[in-house]
């Protein structure tokens, strides 16, 4: 019967380690103790085991030499490799979902935007802008495109908050998604990848300016 009640509680563990993720509060680094995370989350230590070795397979953890299990870090070839797959999926979903998509979700997709436009950088602005691309991603009608751009987006997790903490880029992706549902509502594909990629690609930049400013006071350092 224990067995069986740890399942779910596996699952919950490894949803709430995903945010803790996600958000940052479990950074690149930081080691996850079997103890501590079980005392924290008021559980055993068998489904805190198991959302382990979950993260691990989604390639979230390592394993460190006298550290063990770890939030892994990624350097920054690795960000720019993400991003331009991120290019690839993301453009092709766009361009199919010029396509595909229903006007009812290209009025939802609006909706998303004209929201995020008026909300503050943070928490809700990431919100509202992963609703968006989750929807658009939808809207495309292909299942292993679904699926491929699932596993990148945890990995993407890794790097942890959004660029768009930042308003003068939630003001520029604000921009960036109405090129793209300018190109969505025309039902042009070549135009409506082409602004997604461009989208991406701003947003990589944005990604390694806040990745350079967090070296600078080492360098200082140095």
């Amino acid at each position: 019967m224990a067995e069986d009640t740890d399942i779910p509680q596996g699952q919950g563990a490894y949803r709430r380690l995903l945010e803790e993720i996600r958000s940052g509060a479990l950074a690149p680094g930081a080691r996850l103790r079997e103890i501590d995370l079980a005392e924290r989350l008021g559980i055993s230590r068998t489904p805190v085991r198991e959302a382990i070795r979950q993260l691990e397979a989604d390639g979230l953890v390592t394993h460190l030499p006298r550290q063990g299990a770890t939030i892994r870090s990624l350097d920054y070839a690795e960000v720019v490799e993400l991003y331009e797959m991120r290019a690839v999926l993301e453009g092709t979903a766009a361009r199919l979902a010029a396509r595909a998509a229903s006007d009812i979700e290209l009025a939802e997709l609006a909706a998303l935007n004209a929201e995020l436009a008026q909300t503050s950088a943070g928490a809700q602005a990431r919100e509202i802008n992963r609703v968006f691309h989750r929807t658009l991603i939808e809207a495309a009608r292909n299942r292993f495109l679904i699926k491929a751009m699932s596993a990148l987006q945890k990995t993407l997790l890794i790097l942890g908050p959004t660029t768009l903490a930042e308003p003068a880029r939630a003001q520029a992706a604000v921009l960036e998604h109405e090129a793209v549902l300018s190109a969505l509502v025309a039902r042009d594909g070549a135009r409506a990848e082409a602004a997604m990629r461009a989208h991406v690609e701003a947003a990589l930049s944005a990604r390694i300016r806040g990745m350079r400013s967090r070296e600078l006071p080492l360098e200082d350092e140095a």
